[in-house]
């Protein structure tokens, strides 16, 4: 994912549909295991933020604290589905939300830069 700014990220959220939103009541296609990178500028390096765990059986909507949590900023966000709750040949995601503070910016701004995208 591309944001629109340098970013120090803090969290990460993810969002499947409810059960009884799905067509056919099942949501085997959620994400189970993910994991999420900050990737530099040239698209080479990438720095494991964490990996973590959605479980279907709580909200539908889920904010996972990042777990390597660094002083660096990035423009550039990776999320790797690892698994999924048993759904073959597709995940489906409703949402992700990248939770931060953006970078880089003049000091009256920077008072209101969390970011929330």
């Amino acid at each position: 994912m591309r944001l629109p700014a340098q970013v120090r990220p803090t969290a990460i959220t993810v969002q499947h549909p409810l059960k009884k939103s799905s067509a056919l009541g099942d949501i085997s296609s959620a994400p189970r295991d993910f994991t999420v990178s900050g990737v530099d500028e040239e698209g080479e390096e990438e720095t494991l933020l964490g990996t973590f765990s959605y479980d279907i059986e709580k909200e539908p909507t889920q904010t996972f604290p990042l777990q390597n949590e660094l002083a660096r900023a990035f423009q550039m966000i990776r999320l790797v589905i690892q698994s999924n709750w048993g759904k073959s040949g597709y995940t489906c995601i409703y949402r992700v939300q990248v939770h931060g503070k953006i970078t880089g910016m003049n000091a009256i701004s920077q008072a209101r830069g969390d970011l929330l995208l």
